[in-house]
């Protein structure tokens, strides 16, 4: 039952987004592209179909879930380096007295 539940709160829950992110799409089409540049209007079907292209191609439709992105990859790097590289990564980067990856130390 509970499976359930979740299932129709995530349908309801893409449907409006959907529905928001259509309508958004095409106020700023319809505000922006005939004045700049003679397009012509978007109805809401076709502006939920440009987003859903603009998503394809520029998105995708892969998930981030438990990728650690640029900051795991680096703070499991920084952990793997001796202190030796770590010093002379410091230096170039040129962060000033920002130490990577370290908690500020209490005076």
């Amino acid at each position: 039952m509970y499976r359930v539940q979740k299932g129709i709160k995530i349908l309801l829950f893409v449907v409006v987004m959907a529905t928001v992110l259509g309508y958004v799409v095409k106020g700023l089409w319809n505000a922006l592209m005939p004045a700049l540049f003679g397009c012509h209007h978007l109805s809401f079907w076709q502006a939920l179909g440009l987003l859903i292209l603009a998503k394809i191609l520029f998105g995708g439709f892969h998930r981030h879930a438990g990728h650690p992105g640029w900051r795991g990859r680096m703070k499991a790097r920084w952990e793997h380096m001796s202190p030796e590289e770590r010093e002379k990564f410091r230096q170039g980067m040129r962060c000033g007295d920002r130490r990577p990856f370290s908690r500020p130390v209490e005076p």
